[in-house]
């Protein structure tokens, strides 16, 4: 049954309009029409469409707060992910399907309303296989369709410890498949949503099993950690003579459904093929800095064409405005002007808010996802502006998932029972 909505301004393909309907059908915009078609629920505030969250590890949104001290040796990415690996020992199927919903949850009430999950927590604490083995990716499907979130699920394929051959460690057990095995992961359903194939990093894969996965799942969404820190370029280098987006590049076709995460010290090579590839950069600005990985080249890579998105990555802190504000103050910062990524069309926010969008919007054809703002004074690109430089989280009022209300008065429908469970989950964890 057909459903409308009469939106009092909304930010379309072609700009913002006043007093349009949207039929939707079956959780898809069927049509968008001028007011006066009828009948119409009626949605006070600017809608805009919900942002996708391009990388998230759910399970690290427990490791929030938990990681905030330096031990005796300079701390690193590579210190944080022993922690990580002594983290995700004690997880258990129930724990990871409540963690996962808190995050979702939380990132509806953030402004995105879809998430490609970089999933590598596979297998029992030991390395066994469950007797499902897709038992650990089907709770995450479960808590997607628990909060009500769109959801690209991305099984892990983790082969190694490093470039060639390194046995992994035993903090990796969890994570390993061989082919066969991943390739029983990859039948994984995903009700309402679709599966794609993240080789967790060059590092992790040999070559001959990017291109296995490249060529048997072909046109798959298709995820990457690539050239996060310095050690992995230097390391890289040494065992195959090249830098990784180079190395990655010159091993399969990748086009635009390659998503190449973090990628923040590629260099001006690098950063054009690219960019001519139609490759995405999945940037992760607040988890690249809580880890000190360093900044992307955005500029460069926008100049020539690049496209970009936005992930929440460790979950350290989720928030759709934050990592927009971040990924545009980190560039201020490092350039020592304002406006980096602005555009002499439209507003700072605005530019950056529709480059994370990637050409998803409010039109026919597209999922029914979207964000209603408080308008708080302003109008047109001033309400994104305030949103992502200003007023964060609360400047959200409702979130809509395929038409429906999953997130009114900035709330989560279900946020009290989510959170209760979260928090039995944490007590014995941290108990």
């Amino acid at each position: 049954m057909a459903s409308k909505l009469h939106l009092e301004t909304a930010l379309l393909p072609d700009g913002w309009r006043t007093d349009v309907v949207v039929t939707v059908e079956q959780g898809v915009i069927a049509a968008i029409d001028a007011a006066g078609s009828g009948p119409a629920e009626r949605i006070s505030g600017i809608t805009v469409p919900g942002l996708p969250n391009l990388h998230s590890h759910a399970f690290q949104r427990a490791m929030a707060g938990l990681t905030e001290r330096r031990g005796s040796e300079a701390d690193s990415f590579w210190t944080w992910r022993e922690q990580m690996y002594h983290f995700v020992e004690r997880l258990t199927p129930d724990d990871l399907e409540a963690i996962a919903a808190l995050a979702y949850m939380e990132m509806l009430e953030a402004g995105f309303t879809s998430v490609a999950e970089f999933h590598y927590l596979h297998h029992q604490p030991d390395g066994r296989p469950y007797d499902n083995i897709a038992e650990m990716s089907e709770r995450i499907v479960a808590a997607a369709n628990t909060v009500g979130i769109g959801l690209t699920l991305l099984p892990v394929f983790y082969r190694q410890g490093g470039f060639v051959g390194k046995p992994p460690g035993d903090g990796q057990r969890r994570f390993l498949n061989t082919r066969d095995s991943y390739a029983m992961l990859m039948e994984t359903k995903v009700p309402g949503g679709e599966i794609g194939i993240a080789p967790h990093s060059l590092r992790a894969v040999t070559l001959d099993d990017l291109k296995w996965a490249a060529t048997t799942f072909a046109g798959k969404p298709s995820h990457i950690h690539i050239s996060e820190q310095t050690r992995e370029v230097d390391d890289c280098l040494a065992a195959h003579s090249k830098r990784p987006i180079d190395l990655f590049l010159d091993t399969i076709d990748a086009g635009r459904n390659w998503y190449l995460i973090h990628a923040t010290h590629a260099d001006a090579g690098e950063i054009s093929r690219m960019a001519k590839a139609g490759v995405v950069a999945g940037l992760c600005p607040i988890t690249e800095a809580n880890l000190g990985d360093g900044l992307f080249d955005v500029p460069a890579f926008l100049e020539q064409g690049g496209r970009f998105g936005i992930g929440s990555d460790s979950n350290v802190r989720i928030s759709a405005a934050d990592e927009l504000r971040t990924l545009e103050y980190g560039q201020r910062l490092f350039h020592r002007r304002r406006n980096v990524l602005g555009h002499p069309d439209r507003s700072t926010g605005r530019h950056l808010f529709e480059g994370a969008l990637d050409g998803k919007g409010l039109s026919v054809g597209q999922r029914a996802d979207f964000v209603v703002l408080d308008r708080s004074g302003h109008e047109g690109d001033a309400v994104i502006d305030s949103w992502i430089f200003a007023s964060d989280n609360a400047a959200i009022q409702s979130v809509y998932h395929g038409g429906v209300p999953v997130v009114q008065n900035g709330r989560h429908k279900d946020r009290d029972a989510i959170a209760a469970s979260y928090g039995r989950i944490m007590t014995k964890l941290t108990g």
